[in-house]
């Protein structure tokens, strides 16, 4: 499980477009690496709008926001024409990402148990160290939290 001070995870996801992504791909750049559940479900739809709202924000930051879950590029695709998502998503469709980062948990939802992706969300600075770590995300005020610990790092 990555806690803050730990160096990111170097793994192999896909983007929306079908080019492989990583988080060395932003080296010497701050970077945001937020999972969520699924594509196009209330509070994960909520949470890239939240975060899209702040995009500019985020890139006057010198920040780049990337969204993980297991959908695949086709999904990541019509979720981002559906909302006009100005984030970018990564698909992590074998689950490496998620274990690398602790983020394929045990859930639980009307007592049935089941695995799943824990909302949780990563700030990387620009020597690829993670700094601050969220888990068990809540959905409100999330996305503006996050941007002012980016404009907090260097």
């Amino acid at each position: 499980m990555v806690k803050e001070g730990d160096p990111v995870p170097d793994v192999k996801m896909e983007g929306a477009d079908g080019k492989p992504v990583s988080p060395a791909d932003f080296a010497a750049q701050k970077l945001v690496l937020y999972f969520y559940p699924k594509d196009d479900t209330s509070g994960c739809t909520a949470e890239a709008q939240h975060f899209t709202a702040l995009a500019e924000d985020f890139q006057n930051a010198g920040t780049w926001v990337l969204g993980v879950s297991k959908d695949s590029p086709k999904s990541h695709a019509k979720f981002t024409d559906k909302y006009d998502l100005k984030i970018a998503l990564a698909s992590d469709t074998d689950g490496s990402a998620c274990e690398a980062f602790g983020t394929w948990v045990e859930k639980s939802m009307y007592g049935r148990k089941y695995m799943g992706i824990e909302r949780a969300t990563f700030l990387v600075d620009r020597d690829g160290v993670v700094k601050k770590v969220w888990r068990k995300v809540k959905v409100p005020g999330h996305a503006e939290e996050v941007l002012a610990a980016a404009r907090a790092l260097p």
